[in-house]
């Protein structure tokens, strides 16, 4: 492996393939010629002296190498525009005083990390206590005025007339699926179809509330054999081919699966987003460190853009 081979436009190309399952959709995404993205992938394949795809009748998937490399990829693009952003200006600096924010189990290890890197690097005289809860509890503790802001589920909340909510991220739902399940020849399927089979429904973030309205508009029961809010349990039970579930895509990380045993499938009916999202008390006055706070999480959500565009 000879890391001083890989360029920047490297990174960036081999996301955009990597996100988009295809060339043809990387190349009209970054806007250039489908040549350019197939010479440089194979490029980068021969400096890392490792395969990171495969080539399949469905299109193209990550080898576990190309897994591991494409959080690589993200970190080194993550740096190099966080090196590019100007310098935190004297009022962030100048911020103290106290940040109390709320966070749901699921929501927590996919969004906070980064974000609360990015903030204690702006305002290092803030000091920040973060609470994990339930979305009912935090909600509570958002309209007691308790917590400043949370980051949670937000086109799910108990409460919206006394919430107000910011999406920072929308999350398509997907079939998550055994690679041996016969509905894993489809590229895409329907409701009904998962419907006809077993699921293994995640009761956690309000997840579960979003589909059950789902089945119920489509007029679906399908059988629930496990309900549950330990992810790991979904995907133990799906890679065993004990049944499907549908969940949202920010979920999804094949290199952390079950000895790569689950698969996901898009769906052809139309499925809400799962938003993930800042929410805050209606009507009362940000603190100034909130405000910073959201400024900060907007900024982190632009730059996410930025980088699944290429």
């Amino acid at each position: 492996m000879n890391p001083r081979h890989v360029t920047l436009r490297q990174f960036r190309y081999f996301i955009a393939v990597a996100e988009s399952g295809s060339v043809a959709a990387a190349s009209r995404m970054l806007a250039i010629a489908q040549s350019a993205v197939t010479k440089s992938m194979q490029e980068l394949e021969d400096a890392l002296g490792a395969r990171l795809f495969e080539r399949t009748s469905k299109g193209i998937v990550l080898t576990p190498q190309g897994h591991r490399f494409l959080a690589s990829a993200r970190r080194v693009i993550s740096a190099v525009a966080d090196a590019a952003r100007l310098q935190p200006d004297d009022a962030a600096e100048r911020l103290t005083g106290v940040l109390a924010i709320g966070v749901t189990s699921l929501v927590a290890g996919y969004y906070l990390s980064e974000l609360l890197r990015r903030f204690r690097r702006n305002c290092p005289g803030v000091e920040v206590f973060v609470t994990e809860e339930t979305p009912r509890f935090l909600e509570h503790l958002l309209i007691n005025g308790e917590l400043d802001c949370a980051i949670m589920v937000s086109n799910a909340l108990g409460e919206p007339q006394a919430l107000a909510a910011e999406t920072l991220t929308r999350s398509p739902n997907r079939v998550w699926l055994a690679s041996n399940h016969p509905l894993a020849e489809r590229d895409e399927l329907t409701l009904a179809e998962c419907a006809a089979h077993d699921q293994i429904v995640l009761e956690a973030d309000r997840i579960d509330d979003l589909m059950r309205g789902v089945w119920a508009r489509h007029q679906l029961k399908p059988r629930s054999i496990l309900r549950t809010s330990s992810l790991e349990a979904v995907r133990s039970l799906v890679g065993a081919g004990l049944g499907l579930a549908v969940l949202p895509d920010f979920l999804y990380r094949p290199w952390t699966l079950d000895a790569d045993h689950v698969d996901a499938r898009r769906l052809r009916d139309e499925v809400p987003t799962v938003d993930v999202g800042l929410v805050w008390r209606r009507g009362s006055g940000l603190k100034p460190v909130a405000a910073e706070f959201i400024d900060v999480a907007r900024e982190q959500s632009a730059a996410r853009g930025r980088r699944s565009a290429g």
